[in-house]
């Protein structure tokens, strides 16, 4: 069975919490706290597999969870950190989040693996938060709580080279001759139901990958027909064979059916139609003398486009040679690599703007004002950022804007040079 779409939940583990105990053994005196510090949550990470073609592994189970770290324990024992999650996924899955629609990660390219949601950290036990005036802390910190995420997978194929035109018109024949695909072929509409990739071997290292793009027809943007559950599949090829039935065996004018099946992609994707296009014009074993060449009708429409128009016949194997190496030839001059999906959704960054709560305090010290901001929100920020890598810090600076907090400061009274804490970090405030 082919599934190139699914709908999934997928969740990172919850960090173990921090255990509060005291050391109590027969001859030591103030033992003092010996709680220790909760495992690490596992990761849900996503990995490519070379061997897998569909995603159908996911249409029959859809949530996903990592493992949860384990509490710490007494005489400073840590928690077992969670097992990570990963899934295995076919070349050029693209991950979403299901509401917003944006990329979270294209595993295609160089991305064979990539961890997607984080676990949580685990919290830590109470022999940390010992001072000299505070000898028996009754307090341990909880875990950080897992992410959690709604996501779609898409399968775009990788290919060089996309085949596209009707039904019936023998994108599948050529497939089958020129490459090592097997599709299945037969003399009716939709006979090709899911897309085939095959190697075009040209020799001496020479070649590239193509794959027959099934169902399009005029409307197939919109949902008509099966065109619209593939067109995703050609957004990755870098140039595009547009097979056309030049002998019209149903009935259909050839330049009409090219403008058509283009007016399809220009609505799917305008930047689709940009790329570049050949025209194999096919079955002409099958033209007969007439006034005016179905082929030489082709040419006159679109070589002075720049768009090349090759009379092949992938029955007896007529024309096909000198598409191939035209093809060949024009990929060289291309950027080299398969497209990929830049991510616009990060996960982390994402859900610690969630709506929990925070408090913005002044508190008196011997060396002045001292503004103190805590809470989940917070607690949760300062957990998932690395503060001291440039990204992390920047990410800090904008979340303290961006949350309102810097403006609940102001509010407040905080001058340059007034302290702020929150939980273990203290900065001076400057603007």
């Amino acid at each position: 069975m082919f599934a190139d779409r699914a709908k999934i939940y997928i969740r990172s583990g919850k960090g173990g919490d921090g255990h509060c105990s005291f050391r109590r053994e027969l001859y030591v005196a103030n033992g003092g706290p010996d709680g220790g510090d909760g495992g690490r949550g596992g990761d849900l990470i996503f990995e490519v597999d070379k061997g897998l073609n569909t995603l159908v592994d996911f249409r029959h189970k859809r949530k996903f969870a990592a493992g949860d770290g384990k509490e710490g324990g007494k005489r400073r024992c840590h928690g077992k950190d969670g097992e990570d999650l990963v899934l295995k996924v076919p070349e050029g899955t693209v991950i979403k989040e299901a509401k917003s629609g944006k990329v979270i990660a294209d595993m295609s390219g160089e991305n064979r693996r990539q961890i997607v949601l984080k676990g949580g950290k685990g919290g830590l036990g109470n022999q940390h938060f010992a001072t000299a005036t505070m000898q028996v802390p009754k307090y341990a910190q909880p875990g950080q709580p897992f992410q959690e995420l709604e996501v779609c997978l898409e399968l775009k194929v990788i290919a060089d080279v996309g085949l596209i035109g009707f039904p019936n018109v023998g994108k599948s024949t050529l497939l089958s001759r020129v490459t090592n695909a097997d599709p299945k072929i037969a003399n009716y509409h939709f006979t090709t139901l899911n897309p085939n990739l095959g190697v075009v071997d040209l020799g001496d290292g020479q070649g590239f990958v193509m794959a027959d793009i099934p169902g399009l027809i005029e409307g197939a943007s919109e949902g008509v027909g099966l065109g619209h559950e593939f067109l995703r599949h050609i957004e990755r090829t870098k140039m595009m064979i547009h097979v056309v039935d030049a002998a019209g065996t149903e009935g259909r004018d050839p330049v009409d059916d090219i403008e058509k099946i283009n007016a399809e992609l220009s609505a799917y994707n305008p930047e689709i139609a940009k790329r570049p296009q050949v025209i194999a014009a096919n079955k002409t074993d099958l033209i007969y003398a007439e006034d005016e060449s179905p082929v030489d009708r082709l040419k006159a429409a679109y070589e002075p486009k720049g768009i090349r128009v090759f009379p092949i016949s992938g029955v007896s194997g007529k024309g096909i040679k000198e598409l191939l190496y035209y093809v060949n030839d024009q990929l060289k001059n291309l950027e080299e690599g398969p497209v990929v999906f830049e991510q616009e959704f990060f996960p982390e960054e994402e859900l610690l703007y969630e709506d929990l709560p925070y408090t913005v305090t002044k508190e008196m010290t011997k060396d002045g004002e001292m503004y103190v901001v805590e809470g989940p929100k917070i607690e949760k920020m300062l957990g998932y950022t690395n503060l001291d890598s440039e990204k992390g810090f920047a990410f800090f600076q904008n979340f303290m804007k961006n949350t309102g907090i810097l403006e609940e400061l102001e509010q407040a009274g905080i001058q340059e040079g007034d302290t702020v804490k929150m939980y273990g970090l203290q900065f001076d405030y400057y603007k």
